[in-house]
């Protein structure tokens, strides 16, 4: 249980409407709300229990009525001098939130069942937030400024969300703190007041590291050890603080600390269970909002002590968030504690392990205290959820390569019922799963199926996908291979042809497949892979893998320019280009890839482009490469885009679904993107994208917003010509294709 004295988000007046009141509860997450008056009186509590109740009696639903009309007035309270038992009582899975009224029935605070979310310097601390990672440089800064300021540089640049230090006034600490001879001492003692007196920044210079903090946009905290510490510390403004091991029993001053109202970070090592549980209610009467801190005071901790399990059972006794504090080598278990639910990390953080010091030896260098918070980043990120097992864009792609599907063991007719004699399982599986078997034997089937051929899920249920003629006022057309050309042209009154090459097409004579000139317009897709697993990178540092990508583009370039004859339509044809720049284990710095476009360009010069236009793709942060996913580094960007396009006067593919994709995961503005690049777009590929990585999305099933896009294309992009991009959506004579075109005329392109 935690007191909330902080409870504006659970109040709302009597006079407010219903719907304001729903507001506030989405917000405070304890599905309940407080009805006052103006002088403070409870007049009644509106749960969403009660809402719904109050819904299903009326006839006509309005939610600007007053919360007057609704509230229940017969209602749980306890009054807050109340035993903390007794209010405890009255939470439960069911009832989170408890009012507590003074003897004149006025609400003071609030009894909540959770610890409400944590907010530190605008970082807020929740159940489904990122790790807190705390670079603890105490005072391995060993006195000195300089080296506390390098100490926070590198914390930047490792990607610590905080710095923390200590602040100690000696002389209220140590007893005959004023005699470096006292022999009476521990030899324990006395090194560590020896190193004390020698290692401490003086206030005011740790108080110009906390300014330092801010304009390296890192957040500083700060541990007080002592009364006079905390209030020069409160002093400066302290958003939060930490409690030491070593004073988790001390509730002299954790009552102190308490009395700020900051929240509270608690190590709990040299800690006994009794001990533990007791700190736990002590910090509960206090009605602050806290963290433990799983820990093992050791320097350094054995693997065998550490128990990490342990700090579970503290989430379990608390019913709040927790963390760990380390002092073990390496970083590995830090990592698992955030497996394990840790919300706060912290570790000791130094610039030489062999400087002087207790701290230092079990001390993180910069480079190893990176690695731990990319693991853990990549921990959380792997996390997910309990429930609900979705195949990734990427599953996608290898259960299309890899698995099984149902195809005609002989060739069907129309109205032909299926029998289990006329279905095979064969690879790939591009067709319907082998599960749904029995859900296809009986199924009247619509059209003429080859045998070999795959079943598709529009035999089992109504196609959406049937071809017709569209009208748009943008150029248009569909993405072919040259083996399906023919049947896709006779489906529809496309504009043009976007012809996707593969690495094997290139071998073939497209005369073969193009009988005669078609009265169209010609886009090229070149190919992304070539024979031999090499991919496309005209960024390539590798001076050998960079030409043969160089030659690879160039043969694209001249079977294009053969190509063009063979499309009336077209005078110069633009050729879609995946440039490269991608990386295998991360995304490069924008420094870094300055350096690629400037490759790029010396490539791209290297290219005899007369007669057609090379027009690169936008891309997304995450492209999948043939079932696996890399990391992208250029094209991803407006800016950067725009600044290239202008340097060497080029237009571009705009692949609205990548972009979208980049513009989640960067969080920009897809509407300030796309108004960037607008000037510059040639052609638009058109799908929907969802997350960051969902690429290819049927028309109007993900993130994107159709209608702000379709405004912008018509508005700024006139002249650009678009195909449908949805992934898959050749399948069954282009049914995906179809469907997708058939949303896009509703948007009036």
């Amino acid at each position: 249980m935690i007191v909330e004295k902080n409870f504006s988000d659970f109040v709302i007046f009597s006079e407010d409407s219903v719907l304001n009141a729903l507001n506030k509860i989405n917000q405070n997450k304890a599905r309940i709300i407080f009805a006052v008056s103006e002088s403070g009186i409870l007049l009644g509590v509106l749960s969403d229990g009660d809402i719904r109740r109050w819904l299903t009696s009326i006839s006509k639903i309005d939610l600007n009525v007053s919360v007057s009309e609704v509230i229940n007035k017969e209602f749980e309270f306890a009054y807050i001098d109340d035993e903390i038992s007794a209010i405890e009582e009255k939470l439960s899975e069911r009832v989170l939130a408890v009012p507590l009224l003074d003897h004149n029935q006025r609400l003071v605070s609030v009894a909540l069942q959770f610890h409400r979310d944590i907010e530190i310097g605008g970082r807020v601390i929740s159940a489904d937030s990122p790790a807190f990672i705390i670079a603890e440089i105490g005072n391995n800064h060993n006195g000195c400024f300089e080296n506390a300021k390098k100490l926070v540089d590198e914390a930047v640049r490792a990607g610590a969300d905080c710095a923390k230090f200590q602040m100690r006034d000696l002389s209220s600490l140590y007893v005959n703190v004023d005699d470096e001879n006292d022999v009476s001492q521990d030899l324990g003692a006395q090194y560590t007041l020896d190193l004390l007196r020698r290692f401490q920044l003086s206030d005011e210079n740790l108080l110009r590291i906390f300014d330092y903090c801010y304009q390296q946009n890192i957040l500083p905290l700060c541990t007080p050890w002592d009364i006079s510490s905390l209030n020069k510390l409160e002093q400066y403004g302290m958003q939060a603080y930490k409690i030491a091991s070593a004073d988790f029993t001390n509730y002299d001053l954790i009552k102190a600390v308490a009395k700020t109202g900051k929240p509270l970070l608690c190590s709990t090592g040299m800690t006994q269970e009794h001990e533990i549980k007791q700190g736990i209610t002590f910090l509960q009467s206090l009605s602050v909002q806290y963290i433990l801190l799983h820990c093992n005071s050791t320097y350094p901790a054995p693997f065998k002590d550490i128990n990490l399990k342990y700090m579970q059972h503290l989430e379990e006794i608390t019913g709040g968030l927790v963390g760990y504090s380390g002092h073990e080598r390496d970083i590995h278990v830090a990592v698992a504690a955030v497996s394990l639910g840790a919300k706060v990390i912290e570790k000791h953080f130094t610039l030489d392990k062999t400087w002087e010091g207790i701290d230092h030896k079990v001390s993180l260098l910069p480079f190893e205290f990176a690695k731990m918070v990319e693991g853990i980043r990549q921990v959380e990120s792997a996390l997910g959820i309990k429930v609900s097992r979705t195949i990734s864009q990427g599953e996608l792609m290898n259960r299309e390569m890899l698995a099984k599907s149902l195809v005609a063991s002989v060739s069907i007719k129309a109205g032909e019922c299926i029998t289990e004699g006329m279905i095979n399982v064969k690879s790939p599986g591009q067709g319907i799963q082998p599960n749904r078997k029995n859900d296809l034997i009986g199924t009247v089937i619509q059209r003429d199926i080859q045998k070999d051929t795959c079943f598709y899920l529009s035999d089992l249920e109504q196609s959406t996908g049937v071809s017709r003629d569209y009208n748009f006022t943008h150029c248009w057309g569909v993405p072919v291979r040259y083996h399906d050309l023919a049947v896709m042209l006779k489906q529809s009154n496309m504009d043009l042809l976007e012809i996707h090459l593969s690495y094997k097409d290139m071998e073939l004579d497209f005369r073969d497949y193009i009988e005669c000139p078609l009265p169209l317009e010609l886009v090229v897709h070149a190919p992304e892979l070539f024979a031999g697993d090499h991919t496309l990178d005209l960024c390539s540092v590798d001076s050998d893998y960079r030409q043969r990508s160089i030659k690879e583009l160039q043969r694209v370039i001249n079977l294009t320019r053969k190509l063009t004859p063979f499309f009336l339509n077209t005078d110069i044809p633009c050729i879609i280009v995946n440039v490269g720049g991608f990386t295998s284990d991360k995304h490069l710095l924008e420094s870094e890839r300055q350096g690629l476009y400037d490759v790029l360009a010396e490539s791209l010069s290297q290219l005899d482009t007369d007669g057609v236009e090379l027009i690169p793709q936008t891309m997304p942060p995450f492209p999948w490469h043939f079932g696996g996913q890399q990391f992208h580094n250029l094209f991803m960007d407006a800016e950067s885009i725009q600044s290239f396009c202008e340097q060497f006067n080029m237009r571009i593919c705009l692949d609205v679904s990548h972009s979208k994709l980049a513009c989640n995961h960067f969080n920009w503005s897809f509407t300030k993107f796309l108004e960037i690049l607008a000037p510059y777009v040639a052609h638009l590929h058109l799908a929907d994208s969802k997350g960051v990585d969902g690429e290819g999305l049927q028309v109007a099933t993900g993130d994107i917003d159709w209608d702000t896009l379709a405004s912008i294309v018509n508005e700024s992009m006139p002249n650009s010509s678009f195909i449908p991009e949805t992934w898959q959506g050749h399948k069954n004579k282009g049914e995906g294709f179809w469907q997708a075109l058939e949303l896009l005329e509703s948007y009036a392109l």
